[in-house]
């Protein structure tokens, strides 16, 4: 039978019609955009022509594409408003890291967070934060109290965070440096930069769960690498590099989010001579940095900061209240970044600013930090042991910081334990709200600082019983 006489399928028309759908809400194809041709998406597809044909008369009568004759098909309708929720590829709520967000955040004395990403407000540094508070408000000019602060950010905490850099082997100068709210609107300022939609991003297998939610808000195809006690798994990130020819890899160098793995030498080494040849640009969050004991090595210090953009903040050191963080890059990627955020956000608080520089210049930073560690190394242990009570091992011993990245005992479903937890008001993080590729089924990450009670392990118990 000819093509043309050919009887389509309905079902398979449909398929087409939902595909192009969603291409749009997903912003990979744009208004006034050429959808493919017949032939292609046919093809592509491995359905008709006449389906296809079909399928798009249907989206011309719905107004939502248009013909040009001898052109093809144009997209016509207006981009639907962004839904990260329809986005998502998680069909089980307890893996989808915007559950897990806002069931971390819900406040309330019965809740207990084993799950959440930060120190509880008990371990924070209550009177450090009223002096810093009480000398800004004493001594604080008007534009420091009223105005908005300058573009890049305020000089002294510019000055400040590099040489914090400069301790760490990053060379840099206060040019490199610029001031934003959070980690977060760095990171999202920098995808707005590099990125376009339906550009792959590459991420660690498991990874920070906002990654993947941020990423999503950025129509950007998500790849992971596995990540190992000792950072990504090179053969696969060479393949990966290979493939798909990724715009950016997104990952935490020390204390990785969340297995509490640091990097190695070697493998820094190995991963920025791997990533040269195809101008992968990488991110590397350092937020948990520290909290680590003794410092592991940086890819921004490899680098020069010439391929490598460190973000970071304070909010988990000094408070998720005070909103500074920083980026630090080349020179000539700020000038265009600090362009961005005025548009998205204005300028950073000068007040913000102006509070974590008095903390860090007169070294009270600096010792609140050192009795952060010890009092998390003795929480690491404790919560260990108590783990291994309940058949619940280690990925791998961290070298710092609040995470324990743990397997639960063979056969159990941490998504199930995790909403058998929420029934008696614990917030747990099972694997796969980490996991771009749904591997990490029977594990979870536990923050040891919010673990200080019993009931956590009593409905623990009871959870994978």
């Amino acid at each position: 039978m000819p093509e043309s006489a050919e009887q389509y399928e309905p079902s398979l028309v449909h398929q087409v019609m939902r595909l192009v759908q969603t291409r749009i809400d997903r912003r990979q194809y744009t208004p006034g955009a050429r959808i493919p041709s017949v032939r292609a998406m046919a093809e592509s597809m491995g359905v008709s022509k006449s389906t296809v044909v079909e399928a798009y008369a249907r989206l011309a009568a719905e107004g939502i594409v248009h013909p040009r004759l001898g052109s093809g098909f144009y997209v016509a309708a207006p981009l639907a408003p962004l839904n990260l929720a329809e986005l998502s590829p998680d069909t089980d709520p307890t893996v989808d890291p915007l559950w897990v967000m806002r069931q971390s955040l819900r406040t309330g004395e019965e809740n207990l967070r084993p799950g959440c990403g930060w120190l509880p407000e008990s371990w924070m540094p209550h009177e450090m934060m009223r002096k810093a508070l009480r000398a800004a408000a004493r001594d604080g000019s008007g534009s420091t109290l009223f105005e908005y602060g300058p573009t890049q950010g305020a000089d002294t905490l510019r000055g400040l965070i590099t040489r914090r850099l400069l301790d760490q082997g990053v060379e840099a100068s206060p040019e490199h440096v610029m001031i934003t709210d959070s980690c977060t609107q760095a990171i999202d300022l920098v995808c707005r930069f590099l990125l376009e939609p339906g550009d792959t991003v590459l991420v660690d297998d498991p990874c920070y769960f906002n990654f993947k939610a941020l990423l999503r808000a950025h129509r950007a195809h998500v790849v992971g690498v596995p990540f190992t006690s000792s950072g990504p798994d090179l053969s696969v990130f060479a393949s990966i590099l290979e493939a798909h020819r990724p715009r950016i890899y997104l990952t935490n160098s020390g204390l990785q989010n969340p297995t509490g793995a640091s990097l190695t030498a070697p493998v820094a080494h190995r991963l920025l001579k791997l990533s040269e040849p195809y101008g992968l640009v990488i991110v590397e969050d350092d937020i948990f940095g520290d909290f680590e004991e003794q410092a592991s090595p940086r890819l921004a210090a490899f680098d020069g900061l010439d391929r490598v953009v460190r973000v970071s903040s304070f909010s988990k050191t000094l408070s998720a209240s005070l909103r500074c963080g920083y980026i630090a890059c080349r020179p000539d990627w700020i000038r265009s970044l600090c362009d961005l955020s005025m548009v998205t956000g204005m300028a950073s608080s000068p007040l913000h600013a102006e509070l974590v520089a008095s903390m860090l210049m007169d070294g009270s930073y600096r010792r609140h930090v050192e009795r952060i560690r010890t009092r998390l190394a003795r929480q690491r242990q404790l919560v260990k042991t108590k783990l291994a009570k309940l058949g619940i091992t280690l990925f791998t011993e961290p070298a710092g910081g609040m995470f324990l990245w743990c397997q639960l005992p063979e056969g159990c479903d941490a998504a199930e334990v995790a909403r058998r937890a929420r029934a008696e008001n614990v917030v747990l993080a099972p694997g796969n709200a980490f996991s771009v590729s749904g591997a990490a089924t029977g594990f979870v990450r536990f923050n040891v600082a919010q673990m200080e009670g019993d009931k956590v392990y009593s409905v623990l118990r009871r959870a994978i019983a």
